[in-house]
């Protein structure tokens, strides 16, 4: 049996301890790249995930707004806006809310949505997101996004 000195079993030791610096700068470079090569992915993901998340809110404000008529017997003005789902109108004697038990939301790109009564193509009333331009139009992501009831 071969005995090892003190100082070679702390050597031995010492190179089985830890990774070296070369070994740690590999292992970074190798997830910088990963990364590089994967997050642009997810972002690009995230923001085509927007307009269904808006339809999805959209449609729980139109749930809202179909049990609101289903009390109140019409659905809120033009005025009255999404709020009276919130809170009582001095017009809405048979309101019995709130249709909402959180804020009105904002749409995925931080801006409020719009309710108009009646709508523009005949029907009772439009509710939408402007997109991420905030404006009429566009296109893809600054599309509008409107629900009808």
């Amino acid at each position: 049996m071969k005995m090892l000195s003190r100082d070679s079993q702390e050597r031995k030791l010492r190179s089985q301890a830890g990774f070296t610096l070369v070994e740690l700068l590999v292992v970074l470079v190798i997830i910088g790249g990963l990364t590089a090569l994967v997050a642009p992915n997810f972002i690009g993901q995230s923001e085509k995930a927007k307009p269904q998340t808006a339809r999805v809110q959209l449609e729980s404000l139109r749930n809202a707004l179909d049990m609101y008529h289903l009390d109140v017997g019409r659905y809120p003005s033009s005025q009255e806006g999404l709020e009276a789902l919130r809170s009582r109108p001095g017009t809405a004697s048979r309101w019995s809310g709130p249709y909402l038990r959180d804020p009105i939301p904002v749409d995925p790109w931080g801006n409020p949505y719009f309710y108009r009564n009646p709508g523009e193509s005949g029907s009772a009333y439009d509710i939408g997101s402007f997109g991420s331009d905030g404006r009429t139009g566009g296109q893809g992501t600054a599309a509008e996004v409107v629900v009808s009831g």
